[in-house]
């Protein structure tokens, strides 16, 4: 039986440049990540930029709808209604349109 060859000193080279190269690659990404990586007040700004986006357009379309069936005789709750379908639908919209961004 014969003792494992020692792989040439060019081959030794060679294979640590590999070594390195993807060594480096690795780095390069990590840090790419780390910077990239939202935190969590960032996280958090975002969540709450959504609820807003949603809920904002239902307030605003009740108070109008509760405004407008108040000065108008015969509507007991028509416009309340209907405004609020109109906010959910436009905060929809809103929040759609922002997480496509």
């Amino acid at each position: 039986m014969s003792a494992p060859r020692e792989p040439a000193d060019g081959n030794r080279r060679g294979e640590a440049r590999r070594l390195e190269s993807r060594i480096d690659r690795k780095v390069q990404r990590l840090q790419r990540a780390e910077q990239e990586r939202r935190s969590v007040i960032g996280e958090t700004a975002y969540l709450g930029t959504l609820g807003v986006l949603l809920v904002l357009p239902v307030i605003v379309g009740a108070y109008l709808g509760q405004w407008l069936d108040e000065r108008l005789q015969g509507f007991a709750v028509h416009w309340t209604t209907s405004l609020i379908v109109v906010g959910v639908v436009v905060g929809a919209v809103n929040v759609y349109l922002f997480v496509r961004e």
